[in-house]
């Protein structure tokens, strides 16, 4: 029987054998490329943190000790150990979370997948049990050496070295990167420290040294691994990685040898005061296709042939940040005070090929969208314009900056925001759905939702175009759809995409959500209502002819995939009041709650944003009448809803 099947909890590891151990590493390895590799998730990083999780989980009492994973993609090895084997739907509707869930086991703490916030995270939980007497609890912060890119990391810890009352260890697992090599200052003292020369001779030498001597002399090291550890550190000169915040360090420690990991974090256990453990990893580790990506060593993947690493289906049609990636770059070749900033994801934001191509001109300041947005600010003052890339859930950190720093001083900046709107298995943290209500209260911010590519192209060459305020470009995760062609567009730029002469509804539609929105007014044309369907392509500020459409509609309705309180329907609606138009508008948005993991389609249909849903809604608005919901759709439309 397998080892990894007899594992129902932390405790099970106990009794394991240095031999059983090992192949219990090997077992979890094997389970992680079977399992994602049929649904997509992180595997790159978990297979970098298997001895790291085997050695936290033999050392301390999980959940008694408390564990806090930053940003909590490497934490599905803690979900193995910690009785969570079925893998068979992980990401999807009802399995397991590709992040810690407190719904999933008292084991998991954090659910944000937000970067480097675990250290306040600790800093408040050991706070809390030495205020409440807990003295005998431990809380274990598991950081990535990219996550020390951030500006919360660095307030965390000069407020856990301030107080030193508290049993917290910092565990930096430093495998040189983030998402992408880790970036910046640190990250090349890290570096040096990684490959320091007197460390890791001596220590290298004296490891082979013991080899050679066979079965007694493995076993000797292993006794005294700690103490020459402790031995070579001082002889090396290292002074830790915080020698100004005197915080207690241990290591540099080899991250797959199981018994020096475990070793130093009995060490750290006993200091009984904040330590930080040095692990260095290896992400992607026994993998090799892992290990052939240089680019990001499967950080995250879709379904992939398990032995060769290649995608199972590759997609045809291009994604919106390929698109993006495409674009940005000629629009950068046609105007060289255009300039890329990343937050530590240059090829998932798609600004790699800007950066291939003009490298001096793309800045990635790591997982720091604060720093990003207000340095923009400072770029468009000296004469750029700066294209800001991130996920829109990124973006929520960087609000007060956009507002006090970008808008404000009227600085032409452009903020890409990929992933806009439900992104499905990711999860509540990661859907991108708050940027509309958030950031259209910024005074003076133009923000674009594009329908197709050619929008895309279209509305980010107007973005970079605007040099007095911020711009916003949002777009959805996945593959760009069917090319939607406007039937004509106003003065002011607003796309008609369908128009009829009853002048029953207005549909305004949403960037990705212009599919939904003609296949509503299709069935509000089969049963005799007319219905105008109209792509503001600027969503904010809404334009005048946008009000002129509404006034001579009997109903408005806006679809977006934004939350709808303080959405694009909530500013129609203001603005149709302050022009004394007294047309009913219906916002159709998501809820003002967490969405669970799920695909994208599951996810809409659950919160009532489904073709059949709406056109029956508004059916019964317009009609005066509810439609029971068995009442029969023409044939064709019946076909639609089947398939």
């Amino acid at each position: 029987m397998p080892i990894l099947e007899t594992i129902r909890g932390p405790r099970d590891l106990d009794a394991l054998s240095r031999e059983e151990l090992a192949t219990l590493a090997d077992e979890i390895r094997a389970f992680l490329v079977a399992n994602v590799s049929r649904t997509g998730g992180h595997l790159g990083p978990n297979l970098g943190v298997v001895e790291l999780t085997i050695a936290m989980h033999r050392v301390f009492d999980s959940p008694h000790d408390a564990m806090v994973f930053d940003t909590g993609h490497q934490s599905y090895v803690h979900k193995l150990l910690t009785g969570r084997q079925d893998f068979s739907r992980l990401r999807q509707k009802g399995g397991l979370a590709g992040y810690p869930q407190r719904s999933e086991s008292e084991h998991d703490i954090v659910e944000s997948s937000h970067a480097s916030s675990s250290l306040s995270w600790a800093d408040g939980i050991s706070r809390s049990f030495a205020v409440t007497g807990q003295t005998d609890r431990h809380v274990v912060a598991v950081v990535g050496d990219g996550a020390l890119t951030g500006g919360m990391t660095w307030e965390a810890l000069n407020n856990i070295s301030d107080d030193n009352n508290r049993r917290l260890v910092i565990v930096v697992n430093d495998n040189g990167r983030s998402y992408a090599p880790t970036i910046g200052g640190l990250a090349r003292f890290l570096n040096e420290v990684r490959t320091r020369r007197s460390y890791r001779d001596l220590y290298v030498t004296s490891k082979r040294l013991f080899d050679h001597l066979g079965r007694p002399g493995r076993a000797f090291y292993r006794g005294v691994r700690g103490a020459l550890h402790g031995f070579l550190t001082r002889v090396a000169g290292n002074q830790g990685l915080f020698p100004n915040l005197d915080i207690k360090y241990i290591g540099p420690i080899h991250g797959h040898d199981l018994g020096a990991l475990e070793e130093a974090l009995r060490q750290a256990k006993n200091y009984e005061l904040p330590v930080i453990v040095h692990a260095i990893t290896q992400k992607g580790r026994g993998y090799e296709p892992a290990l052939q990506d240089v680019a990001d060593q499967f950080h995250a993947v879709g379904q992939i042939d398990p032995e060769t690493g290649e995608p199972v289906d590759a997609a045809s049609a291009p994604s919106w940040t390929s698109v993006f990636a495409d674009e940005i770059l000629k629009l950068a070749e046609r105007n060289d005070k255009i300039v890329g900033i990343t937050a530590a994801m240059l090829r998932p934001t798609g600004l790699h090929k800007f950066a291939e191509r003009f490298p001096s001109r793309v800045l990635d300041v790591g997982i720091a969208e604060q720093h990003a947005a207000t340095s923009a600010a400072g770029l468009a003052f000296g004469g750029l314009h700066p294209v800001v890339a991130v996920y829109a859930t990124f973006l929520n950190r960087a609000f007060d900056q956009v507002l006090m720093d970008v808008a404000l001083h009227r600085a032409g900046a452009t903020f890409v925001l990929d992933r806009a709107g439900v992104t499905g298995p990711d999860g509540p943290s990661h859907h991108g759905m708050w940027d509309l209500a958030i950031l259209q209260v910024v005074p003076g911010i133009r923000i674009a939702a594009p329908r197709d590519a050619t929008r895309l192209r279209e509305e980010l060459g107007e973005a970079v175009a605007v040099s007095d305020a911020p711009t916003v470009v949002r777009f959805s995760k996945g593959n760009v759809g069917t090319e939607l062609d406007a039937l004509r567009r106003t003065e002011d730029g607003v796309d008609v995409l369908r128009e009829s002469a009853r002048r029953d509804v207005l549909v305004v539609a949403v960037g990705a959500m212009a599919p939904l929105a003609l296949d509503v007014a299709e069935r509000l044309e089969a049963q005799g209502i007319g219905a105008t369907v109209i792509d503001p392509r600027w969503v904010v500020p809404v334009a005048k002819s946008v009000l002129e459409f509404a006034r001579d509609a009997r109903i408005v309705v806006s679809i977006e995939d934004g939350v709808r309180v303080g959405g694009v329907g909530t500013r129609i609606r203001q603005d149709l009041r302050a022009a004394g138009i007294d047309t009913a508008v219906d916002e159709l948005g998501l809820p003002a709650e967490f969405l669970d993991h799920g695909s994208r389609d599951q996810i809409l249909d659950r919160v009532g944003l489904t073709a059949q849903q709406i056109a029956r809604d508004l059916v019964s608005q317009v009609l005066g009448t509810r439609v029971p919901v068995a009442r029969p759709l023409p044939a064709e439309l019946a076909e639609h809803d089947a398939n």
